[in-house]
């Protein structure tokens, strides 16, 4: 099946944090907090998915409050801090949800993704993501991690589903 197929089905968005919401890297703060960077294009589009009834899951190892806070801000609530089973998390969280995962888009950029991908409808990761990821792709963004390719990758669903910014002719769908 081509992407493109894919595109009208999807009704959840899930991601990874570091290497796709950030660039991966991290500054060590005096405190011992790890800071990061975030996309605010990725952050616009985030929020906006959420305020169009799609569900939004986050799946990340890292432990950052701070990151956590930032999503909550921008509506998303399922944000899942310290997995060290992405798997696990993946199947409480579809079935918590009662989601159908060919319905899912995953973008991940590492290792600990793979299996969660191997299960979701489009396996989706940055330019930059590890060669095994890649390699299982359905879609693999233009942009780097935290440089905007979660905001490509929601853009391009919202579009083939007729949800995006209509620049003639404004809908109910246009939030801002």
């Amino acid at each position: 099946m081509n992407t493109l197929d894919l595109l009208p089905k999807i009704n959840t968005f899930i991601f990874d944090v570091d290497g796709v919401l950030t660039d991966g890297t991290i500054t060590l703060q005096p405190d011992g907090e790890q800071g990061r960077t975030m996309n605010i294009k990725d952050g616009y589009a985030l929020q906006l998915a959420v305020k169009l009834g799609y569900e939004v899951i986050i799946i990340t190892g890292g432990k950052s409050q701070i990151v956590k806070d930032r999503l909550n801000s921008l509506g998303v609530i399922n944000v899942y801090l310290g997995s060290s089973d992405k798997m696990e998390v993946f199947e409480e969280a579809t079935l918590s949800l009662d989601l159908d995962p060919k319905k899912c888009l995953y973008m991940g950029d590492d290792v600990p993704d793979y299996f969660v991908m191997k299960e979701v409808g489009l396996p989706t990761c940055p330019l930059d993501a590890a060669p095994e990821i890649q390699s299982i792709s359905r879609f693999i963004s233009g942009k780097k991690g935290g440089e905007g390719c979660v905001r490509e990758v929601i853009e391009k669903v919202l579009r083939a589903q007729g949800k995006w910014f209509d620049p003639v002719q404004p809908n109910e769908n246009q939030l801002w």
